[in-house]
């Protein structure tokens, strides 16, 4: 509700301030245009159409909504810069704008320019033209692919709906206006019809998308119905930009998606994997799932995932999945995105525990070998963490601490097999049906998506581990607890498995213990039973995002990139996610024992010093009798640490000495004392997590 509350205090004032001066002074009007131009698809009449307001088309300068030029990433600068020498109008567009404005990372820069898509080719070296129904030119520049599309190609894409358009644009209409109008009445949503003009700091708004974004509201451009119809995928996209950015929808939208999300069914295997990725890989996969439910999807594009979510929900069970994907997301962002091979990496695991459940130490191991990167270190760390009994149904069967190093290895590399084998379920339709025997009442679409490719080289992670776990090196060089995200974005092995098995330990290390309790997570992110609450409660956490200037939607600048902590070792960490034992207790009682001990030496010396400090006074009483009485009260002082002004520099400095021992002295008693008092500490600290990650807002309800 944060969120809510920040954005649209700050906005209506902002955009209250707007002076006219500011708005394309035209006095036609659209909402008529909506319902009659696209009822049927078919424009009725000019008489019957109500005329287009274009006093509500909007230019607002970028600075006084917190855009700086700064934001635009170097590639997409070059593009435009290229694009305004050689005399073209050139805008950014879309998403970018919108997270811009809402203070986030864009997830990919996109550019519209008045050149057409040859002259686009001709300007850059390596540039080529893709796409049959909407071409647009991908221009390669530093590292980095930048989509430019021309409006000249989305001009002749519709004639007949830019002739009924035309034939009620005002005769008195700013040119370069009527060019993005016309434009941004093909997008999909409202919030992603705003143009930026990096060359004059304006944005351009004639749908109300600055509205739609200040109350956070995801709303069609056209009647929903209609433009699901034209683009079916465009609920996948709403939906994910819903997840991401925490937004409610309009009734019309919601309706909509409900009434017409079957037909997602009929999109490209291609299109779907794409959909599926932007939502699993850059920090929002909690999110995009709970939604994917919502609305029906889940059952068609991953089955039986939604069927193990509807029996957890309906036994109030601690959901593995779910948590995985929260420790993915906390990893993850649309800056740190990952390849799609660990998303479905997470499905094969997760899949082959609940088809064969698993032995907890089994599960330890697996996933420590992947994480530490050779046998040895990760039996060891395996077999100091599976004395916690962590109770996941179905998937952990029992628990043990007893197995051989060879036995262990054998299990570990047979399970290794099953994760391997149970890519089929996402690649083969037979194998689907026959997995789904195990929720004989959920659908099932019968529908898989992931690509081959995909699937072929997720399974070679595991292969080392299938032929001889106990010689497995990962191959990741330097053992760091930072992750590489380029390397992980690529898709490399070694990075992957790395972050595999991270997930998969933090996930093991929050999960329910036999005595119902849960042990916490880093206390900067949500717990993980925060996740339970998310699906249980209809609420979505708000995913925080790397801070760029203060944003005038959001003047707190409250979101900030998660921080990718340490995962053993690390001191901070381990006093969030362990509990005191008594063999702690005892010991920093020993430690405050020894310290009692210190303090008491330190004072007999202070004393002592003290005492040489009263001598030397009681010398200058003798031969100074009226500054006797000075001399006492600094000699007090002195007892009490405070700097001495009528004393000699000799007691200056014993004094200066004493205050820095005892200084040092208590911070090491407060070190000691304090770890006796972690657990109130830490508790105290997940209140104030919680309440600096309580930027939730309320979509209706997830599941109905």
């Amino acid at each position: 509700m944060a969120i809510f509350v920040r954005a649209k205090s700050f906005l209506s004032s902002s955009l209250r301030s707007l002076t006219r001066s500011q708005r394309c002074n035209h006095t036609l009007g659209e909402r008529g245009l909506q319902a009659e131009l696209y009822s049927g698809m078919a424009p009725a009449p000019n008489p019957s159409l109500r005329p287009i307001d274009t006093s509500k088309w909007k230019k607002i300068q970028a600075s006084k909504v917190g855009i700086s030029l700064s934001m635009i990433s170097y590639p997409s600068w070059i593009v435009l810069k290229i694009l305004h020498k050689g005399g073209f109008e050139a805008y950014l567009v879309g998403g970018c704008v919108r997270d811009l404005l809402l203070n986030r990372t864009p997830k990919d820069f996109d550019v519209i320019t008045t050149a057409n898509l040859k002259q686009i080719r001709k300007k850059f070296h390596r540039a080529e033209i893709i796409g049959k129904r909407f071409p647009i030119c991908r221009v390669h520049i530093k590292g980095s692919i930048i989509e430019v599309s021309s409006f000249e190609t989305v001009g002749r894409h519709d004639a007949d709906k830019e002739k009924a358009l035309s034939s009620l644009i005002p005769k008195i209409c700013d040119e370069k206006d009527l060019i993005r109008w016309r434009n941004s009445r093909n997008r999909d949503f409202t919030i992603n019809s705003l143009f930026f003009d990096p060359f004059t700091c304006n944005i351009y708004d004639y749908n109300g998308g600055m509205s739609d974004l200040k109350s956070l509201k995801l709303r069609t451009l056209i009647p929903a119905h209609v433009s699901f119809q034209e683009d079916c995928a465009r609920i996948l996209r709403g939906l994910r930009i819903a997840a991401r950015l925490c937004l409610s929808f309009s009734k019309d939208t919601e309706r909509a998606m409900y009434d017409l999300s079957a037909s997602i069914g009929g999109l490209d295997k291609f299109r779907l994997m794409l959909e599926v990725n932007y939502m699993l890989s850059y920090g929002a996969a909690v999110q995009s799932i709970c939604l994917l439910q919502r609305f029906n999807l889940l059952n068609i594009l991953l089955p039986f995932q939604a069927a193990y979510i509807s029996q957890h929900r309906a036994t109030k069970n601690s959901m593995m999945l779910m948590k995985l994907f929260f420790n993915l997301d906390k990893l993850v962002s649309c800056d740190h995105p990952a390849d799609s091979s660990l998303w479905v990496g997470l499905l094969m695991f997760h899949l082959a525990l609940v088809n064969n459940p698993q032995d907890a130490l089994v599960i330890w191991t697996f996933a420590s070998v992947l994480y530490h990167g050779n046998w040895k270190e990760g039996v060891e760390f395996a077999r100091e963490y599976t004395k916690l009994e962590v109770k996941f149904v179905p998937e952990i069967s029992e628990f043990s601490e007893t197995k051989s190093d060879e036995d262990l290895a054998k299990e570990v590399a047979q399970f290794a097999s099953l994760v391997q084998d149970s890519v089929g379920i996402l690649t083969e339709t037979s194998n689907l049906f026959e997995s789904m025997s195990r929720y004989p009442f959920s659908p099932c679409s019968g529908l898989v998506f992931v690509p081959k490719i995909t699937a072929k080289n997720t399974a070679k992670l595991f292969d080392l581990m299938v032929e001889d776990i106990r010689s497995f090196i990962n191959g990741r060089g330097v053992m760091s607890p930072e992750i590489n995200f380029h390397l992980l974005g690529i898709g490399d092995p070694c990075e992957t498995r790395f972050v595999l098995g991270k997930i998969i330990l933090e996930t093991m290390k929050a999960g329910p213990r036999g005595d119902a309790t849960e042990m916490g997570n880093d206390e900067k992110d949500l717990q993980p039973k925060a996740t339970e609450e998310i699906l249980s409660n209809n609420e979505i956490p708000a995913k925080k995002v790397k801070k760029h200037a203060p944003s005038s939607f959001i003047p707190d600048g409250n979101r900030g990139m998660l921080k990718k902590q340490k995962l053993v070792d690390d001191d901070t960490a381990t006093k969030n996610q362990e509990m005191v034992t008594k063999d702690e207790l005892n010991d920093l009682a020993e430690k405050h024992q020894q310290f009692v001990k210190t303090c008491k030496l330190s004072e007999n010396k202070t004393n002592s010093m003290q005492g040489k400090i009263s001598e030397e006074e009681e010398k200058s009483k003798k031969d100074k009798e009226k500054k006797s009485k000075k001399h006492t009260k600094v000699v007090d002082k002195s007892k009490h640490h405070s700097a001495l002004h009528t004393v000699s520099k000799k007691q200056k400095r014993v004094v200066r000495e004493l205050n820095l021992r005892e200084e040092d002295e208590m911070d090491n008693l407060e070190k000691v004392l304090g770890k006796e008092g972690m657990k109130e500490r830490t508790e105290e600290h997940k209140g104030r997590a919680g309440k600096e990650r309580s930027g939730v807002s309320s979509l209706s309800s997830f599941f109905r």
